[in-house]
């Protein structure tokens, strides 16, 4: 099974980067692969999950496999959890938002620093290129600070711009904690990516000036689809002294 499956993975890939299947094109069902190259549909499968796992091939559920195109980079600035104006312009992401109501458990509790069972708002928010998943960002605010304004009647664009922004007005403080690691099975899933390929994972905490957390959004970025930026601007003891 494994030399057959090579077999199978190296002559779809050869077909892939020598522009022969180009990007966006479906490939031809799994049965007729499977007959093509005279293998099992597992075998087939688990080729099909080689080229997955090397981002040259995606499986849209209802629909296919298709050759992914290739994704550009967002920049993710920190401190202000703002996208780049300048690399967001140059992706046409797309939107989608969910909303739910939800008490406060486990760790939203210790985020939001919130009694057990408060009332809280989720957006479910993730980000497309095309038809290829580029963010997750699940953000959780108290239900006594959601915007009134339906979800929906803001434009695309505009929830695009939003997706991994902080509240307007800006709040005084933010805090983020930056980790790379593995997707869990449901982001993995949602973002169409293996289970093998690490993820940039921002954990971000919003406090008004009275110390009141005012949103906490836990946001989730394949690897390869995003770049973050830190700056410390360090104020000298004259600037402080003349403050």
């Amino acid at each position: 099974m494994t030399s057959r499956r090579l077999v199978v993975a190296n002559d779809l890939r050869r077909q892939i980067t020598t522009g022969r299947i180009g990007p966006g094109d479906r490939l031809p069902s799994e049965s007729a692969l499977a007959d093509r190259y005279k293998v099992s549909t597992a075998t087939l499968r688990s080729a099909l999950a080689m080229l997955q796992g090397e981002g040259l091939v995606e499986k849209i559920h209802g629909k296919g496999n298709f050759v992914r195109r290739p994704l550009r980079k967002i920049t993710y600035v920190g401190g202000w959890g703002t996208l780049d104006p300048r690399t967001a312009a140059d992706v046409d992401l797309r939107v989608t938002v969910r909303t739910k109501a939800l008490s406060a458990r486990g760790h939203l509790t210790a985020l939001l620093k919130v009694d057990d069972g408060s009332p809280l708002t989720e957006f479910l928010r993730l980000s497309y290129e095309g038809e290829s998943p580029h963010s997750l960002a699940r953000v959780y605010v108290p239900r006594d600070l959601t915007p009134i304004t339906a979800l929906g009647d803001r434009p695309s664009r505009e929830w695009a711009e939003a997706s991994v922004s902080v509240p307007d007005p800006p709040p005084a403080e933010v805090h983020e904690t930056v980790s790379a690691r593995l997707p869990t099975a449901d982001e993995a899933s949602t973002l169409r990516i293996n289970t093998t390929s690490a993820v940039l994972a921002i954990t971000r905490v919003a406090a008004d000036n009275t110390g009141r957390v005012v949103e906490a959004a836990l946001l989730v970025f394949p690897g390869d689809r995003v770049d973050a930026i830190f700056s410390t601007h360090h104020v000298s003891k004259e600037r402080q002294a003349h403050g």
